[in-house]
């Protein structure tokens, strides 16, 4: 049976600091507008600060709907879900109001210094909650984690590092700052997205630890290969050596 909390209790911080994705959803306070739904992933994007706090590192992404969403004036809402996809069933579901922290920002920085930013880090969002609901998800199916992907960090990689590489004062053609001003500056409802990461002159910088576990993982199923070679060719081995003693 589904259970509402006024904050979000300790026995459930655990099992919610595990979950490899999480969904937030938004919308504009007009009755015509779009509601948003976005998948979030990347291993320790989301954080627990206590129990009425909460923020995620938001990469960038062809659409701005939930930070516009949180900036239009009077609205703010914000819901995040998580969801249990193996061991006992659960859905937890954080509601609260969103505060937007841009890339180049003081409180930006506090957060996500360059040791623990990702590439193509937009901003932070930091949510404060005013009620927590969790059910029983008996309706979702399992599904096993294999590992986050990389390509997005890859393609945002190569766009900062344009950047920085850059000699001009303006943001190249396939630059971070370009592809901001392109993508993220309004939602699909016409509301103001990003304000001024597009415009910081703070150097791009990021933590390699993401793109590394992708060589990492790779070499462990090479390595998982190399061994299984191993044991098949004993296995063969064995065979034809049996076959040769009849």
């Amino acid at each position: 049976m589904g259970q509402f909390f006024d904050t979000i209790p300790t026995s459930l911080i655990p099992w919610i600091q595990k979950q490899h994705m999480f969904w937030v959803a938004t919308a504009p306070l007009g009755g015509e507008g779009h509601v948003n739904v976005s998948p979030k992933g990347l291993d320790g994007a989301f954080h627990v600060v206590d129990e009425k706090t909460v923020w995620y590192e938001d990469i960038s992404g062809s659409g701005i709907e939930t930070i516009a969403h949180l900036r239009e004036t009077g609205n703010g809402r914000i819901t995040v879900m998580l969801s249990a996809f193996e061991g006992p069933p659960r859905i937890c579901r954080l509601f609260g109001t969103g505060k937007v922290h841009e890339f180049g920002t003081p409180e930006y920085d506090r957060l996500l210094p360059p040791n623990e930013r990702r590439p193509g880090s937009r901003a932070a969002i930091v949510i404060t909650v005013h009620k927590v609901g969790t059910s029983c998800g008996y309706a979702v199916p399992y599904y096993e984690f294999k590992s986050h992907r990389t390509q997005l960090l890859e393609f945002y990689q190569r766009r900062e590092k344009a950047e920085v590489e850059s000699a001009t004062v303006d943001a190249p053609e396939k630059g971070m700052r370009s592809y901001w001003l392109q993508k993220n500056m309004s939602s699909i409802d016409g509301i103001p997205g990003l304000l001024s990461a597009p415009y910081s002159d703070k150097e791009f910088r990021w933590s390699e630890r993401d793109l590394e576990r992708k060589i990492e993982m790779v070499m462990d199923k090479t390595s998982s290969m190399v061994d299984l070679k191993l044991v098949l060719a004993f296995t063969v081995g064995v065979v034809v050596s049996r076959l040769a003693w009849r």
